[in-house]
């Protein structure tokens, strides 16, 4: 609904630092991306959901967000247990 109000709204309003390193990386770019408005971002979260992005598309439905933030929290548990030492 953020995004629909007002798109221009920064994404760390939305995201955590973490959440929008870990969406920089699925992107293509590492680094910290010069678009930080929510649109952008909940666009690569569409994607992860199956979004298509293509010019006659729609904007995403609710169904591929869900489907999206589902796995960016999939995605982001596995970066923290990663982080984890292993005890042998």
């Amino acid at each position: 609904m953020v995004n629909r109000t007002n798109p221009r709204t920064a994404a760390t309003s939305v995201f955590t630092n973490r959440e929008l390193t870990i969406l920089n990386h699925l992107a293509g770019d590492a680094r910290q991306s010069a678009k930080t408005s929510i649109a952008h971002y909940l666009n690569i979260v569409a994607k992860l959901g199956g979004y298509l992005a293509r010019k006659a598309d729609g904007p995403p439905g609710n169904l591929v967000l869900w489907r999206g933030l589902s796995r960016l929290t999939d995605i982001h548990l596995g970066v923290k247990i990663g982080e984890q030492p292993v005890d042998n």
